[in-house]
């Protein structure tokens, strides 16, 4: 008797085992959508990276509700409709997939459609006008789709009281009041060229030009750069994106520079940036909505680039920490709803986030879907390239060092 009940224990334990080992075992996929084989393959490799991070992260703890997680690619290549329908088709047929993360996937978003259709939980980053202009005139049709980037508005208009604060604060001798604008024709450069050109005509200045290039790969920039020797504007404004691009943009200025703030919009926030014009871009200011806060204010940054750093061996530059978060937001959602497939648990879970992260506190607003922007969420950060380092130097209260007069400037 004694030992039928001995086996009879044995075999109870030897199935509660299994079953611990079958619920360690269970795995929840994230579909990460980037353009891997593309023009933007340098910051597809890092929203892969920061992914990757963040699931190794999670599963190290010991997974989040009886599942370990796992990254799956879908290459979206050129970002064409195509392409992306593709890769998002592919990662949807997997049934242990019931998640996609992006740092942008298509250049118009129009994919969050597809995510709506089949309540499929996404959170994407980049071209926050266009996820606005999708979701806001019925939200309700897209529970499962947030963005953590906010707004881009402020890209458009916190540049001029930026620059006209370093001219009273004396760290600024500008000629006059001209500005030079240059983008190429894709709807996230395009929309915050055309909202500069307006913020620095309502505050007095003027345009000097507002040129738009095939988007792709731009090998020569000097027409653009001939009209501005001869105009010689105060500030230029390059908001080409694509780091290479950028990259010959400041050394074809640099052959014969003007007495200008050069400021080009988030591409050497892209760690080949630095790689391709290492001190030739000494004094280039760029800024940013989304990217890591330094880490004298940020502890958590200050852990999440540091490891970035140590695992992939550079400094990750937006997307590598944005793609961080998102995961990590998921596992938050997927942690309090206890099952990946409850897709539309899941959706409302995000929504309900309010989290210290590294790029600053994340809250939704339900109206848009994007995160809320602002100095005590999401801040607009000002950096200027010093010796291979960003400086930090505004707004203050993030600010971890000055801004100084470029080397060509007199």
């Amino acid at each position: 008797m004694r030992k039928g009940l001995l086996m009879a224990a044995a075999a109870a334990a030897l199935m509660v085992g299994a079953g611990e080992a079958a619920a360690a075992d269970k795995i929840a996929k994230i579909g990460v959508l980037a353009p891997v084989s593309g023009k933007a393959a340098a910051e597809a490799t890092e929203m892969v990276n920061g992914a990757q991070l963040a699931v190794d992260d999670i599963n190290a703890a010991g997974g989040v509700a009886g599942y370990k997680l796992e990254i799956v690619v879908g290459d979206t290549q050129e970002q064409t409709a195509d392409a992306v329908t593709s890769a998002f088709e592919r990662l949807a047929s997997d049934r242990e997939l019931n998640a996609m993360v992006s740092g942008y996937a298509s250049g118009s978003n129009f994919e969050i459609e597809m995510m709506a259709e089949q309540d499929m939980p996404y959170i994407i980053g980049g071209n926050t006008a266009q996820t606005r202009d999708i979701i806001k005139p019925d939200p309700e049709r897209f529970p499962t789709v947030w963005s953590l980037l906010p707004a881009f508005d402020g890209l458009e208009t916190e540049l001029v009281p930026v620059v006209e604060t370093l001219q009273k604060e004396g760290k600024l001798k500008l000629d006059n009041n001209k500005v030079a604008l240059i983008s190429s024709d894709n709807p996230y450069s395009k929309s915050i060229m055309n909202g500069l050109g307006k913020s620095f005509e309502a505050a007095g200045w003027t345009v000097t030009s507002q040129d738009l290039l095939p988007f792709g790969e731009i090998n020569d920039w000097r027409a653009f750069l001939g009209k501005v020797r001869q105009d010689n504007p105060a500030v230029v404004v390059n908001t080409d994106y694509l780091p290479g691009n950028a990259a010959t943009f400041l050394t074809q200025f640099l052959e014969q520079p003007t007495n200008s703030l050069v400021t080009i919009q988030y591409a050497p926030a892209i760690p080949e940036f630095l790689d391709l014009t290492k001190d030739k871009a000494n004094g280039i200011i760029y800024y940013v909505i989304g990217g890591a806060i330094p880490s004298a204010k940020n502890p958590r940054a200050q852990d999440v680039v540091s490891r970035y750093e140590k695992r992939f061996g550079i400094k990750p530059g937006l997307y590598g920490v944005h793609l961080y978060e998102q995961v990590q937001v998921y596992a938050d959602a997927l942690a309090k709803v206890g099952d990946p497939t409850d897709r539309l648990a899941i959706g409302k879970a995000i929504s309900e986030t309010d989290k210290e992260t590294a790029i600053g506190r994340v809250q939704f607003d339900p109206a848009t879907h994007l995160s809320i922007q602002g100095n005590d969420n999401i801040p607009i950060q000002f950096y200027q390239l010093w010796d291979g380092e960003r400086i930090l130097f505004s707004p203050p209260r993030y600010a971890d060092g000055e801004f100084r007069a470029p080397p060509w400037m007199k």
